[in-house]
């Protein structure tokens, strides 16, 4: 993209992001848009901007609102992504909050809670077969990636652990060898 998106288009493709998809899934939307539709990221940088934004403090997507943000329009950029990425997400809970603990004794709120769970895993799915084929490449970032999912996702291993047993590797595995 050669023009810089506008403070505006910022919030609103954020404000974009952030209404059509929830929970885990919101990492498989953000990179529909960003990627994908828009065009204002490469898989390949999308993927490193997400990782850095779960490693830091924070949400993650606010981390990557404000990651998007800076890139285009500085610290005006950061602040318009992330007001589009929360204010209508903020009223929807606080709706969706009072009405919950009016009706969550009803079963169909239970049902249509079990839903959108299995929406945001087929999601997130989604995107680690998108970007995966394209940027897992060779044995070690497959088994790298193979690892992290091990003993984050099944063992249940905090982050934090598995970062510490696996980052040191993935780095001397990408540090430029001398030619």
């Amino acid at each position: 993209m050669s023009d810089k998106p506008s403070l505006t288009d910022l919030a609103l493709t954020f404000n974009h992001i952030a209404l059509a998809s929830f929970g885990g899934g919101l990492s498989a939307w953000s990179r529909e848009v960003l990627v994908a539709e828009k065009g204002w990221m490469e898989d390949e940088e999308f993927l490193s901007a997400v990782t850095m934004c779960r490693i830091l403090p924070g949400a993650n997507q606010v981390n990557l609102a404000v990651f998007v943000g800076v890139k285009f329009r500085g610290i005006p950029g950061a602040l318009a992504a992330v007001f589009g990425l929360t204010l209508v997400p903020v009223l929807l809970v606080l709706a969706m909050a009072y009405f919950y603990f009016q009706f969550h004794q009803i079963p169909a709120v239970q049902g249509i809670l079990k839903g959108a769970a299995a929406a945001a895993v087929a999601l997130t799915l989604s995107m680690v077969f998108k970007t995966g084929r394209k940027c897992l490449h060779g044995i070690v970032p497959i088994t790298l990636f193979l690892a992290i999912f091990v003993l984050n996702g099944l063992v249940r291993w905090p982050l934090l652990a598995c970062l510490s047993l696996l980052a040191p590797l993935a780095v001397a595995w990408a540090w430029p060898k001398k030619p």
